[in-house]
């Protein structure tokens, strides 16, 4: 499967700041693309060079195998992108439908069908005006106008941002079903992990601006395990030796290891004889919070 983001290396200093150190991504084509990372982890400056809003400082990033920093290759990359910022920016002395209508002639590709679809699904009132919208109902205009644009990728900045769940929830899907039916890819941002988990195929974790963690979401949760060892006493006090173990926590009888290692921690905690010893799947949160737990 071809990628349609890359980044390589890439890094960008802010004066004495440096934003991000080393980031290196690999976006599938045709993928739902979870982009995650704490504040300040630097996911808004990696959207910025990807869409030529910041030159990277070395390494490189590519759209569509293009340089995202040359500013002829850069024209290209946002006719073929649609992005849209957790700002929602929008002219709020237009009408809903004014907007729609101003924004439709920019886009050669612009989908009516799609247009109609999403102002009937996300409930938009054509004749309100946009300065009187609320924040999720700003949100959903700002879909609409990216998904009836026609791009092949979507860059979304916390897409979900001032929805209530059951729009939430349309939104989700509709990004699910626009993705099968359009052979479009979306690479969004959100601290919305569940949701993040409910619709993503693919997911990256950044922390103090490198990648820590990226892959296939089933491939990871795959990876990841939590072991919950009982004991007929106390619980022993153990230092688990096998690589990628993250966590070991200790509770009465009850001693639970999140690792990485597979057979290997697994072996190794049989030989400590506990009563019982169970292997769980993990979740996308427990992932999140282990990587960006790692210390320097």
């Amino acid at each position: 499967m071809s990628a349609v983001i890359e980044t390589a290396g890439l890094t960008k200093r802010y004066d004495d700041m440096e934003a991000l150190r080393g980031l290196d991504l690999s976006v599938p084509a045709g993928s739902i693309f979870g982009f995650l990372g704490r504040n300040g982890a630097g996911k808004t400056t990696t959207l910025k060079v990807l869409l030529g809003m910041a030159r990277p400082t070395s390494g490189d990033a590519r759209v569509f195998g293009l340089p995202s920093h040359d500013a002829h290759a850069g024209v290209e990359i946002r006719r073929r992108v649609a992005f849209v910022s957790d700002d929602k920016d929008l002219y709020g002395y237009m009408t809903v439908g004014e907007m729609v209508a101003f924004t439709r002639p920019f886009f050669p590709g612009w989908r009516t069908d799609l247009e109609q679809r999403y102002m009937q699904k996300f409930e938009l009132s054509p004749g309100r005006e946009i300065a009187d919208l609320s924040r999720g109902t700003r949100t959903k205009l700002a879909l609409l106008l990216a998904l009836a644009r026609g791009a092949e990728l979507l860059i979304l900045d916390e897409p979900t941002s001032g929805l209530d769940p059951a729009m939430a929830e349309d939104v989700l899907q509709a990004l699910v079903r626009h993705v099968a039916n359009e052979s479009a890819t979306v690479f969004f941002s959100s601290h919305q992990l569940s949701e993040v988990e409910q619709v993503a195929d693919h997911v990256a974790i950044i922390d103090r601006g490198k990648t820590v963690v990226s892959g296939a979401l089933d491939d990871l949760r795959a990876h990841y395990q939590r072991i919950q060892l009982v004991f007929e006493g106390d619980a022993p006090d153990i230092r688990v030796h096998a690589h990628g173990t993250h966590r070991v926590q200790r509770k009465g009888r009850v001693l639970t290891v999140l690792t990485s290692s597979g057979a290997a921690v697994t072996d190794e905690l049989r030989g400590y004889r506990p009563a019982s010893l169970e292997v769980t799947a993990v979740t996308l949160k427990d992932i999140f919070l282990e990587s960006v737990r790692t210390e320097d």
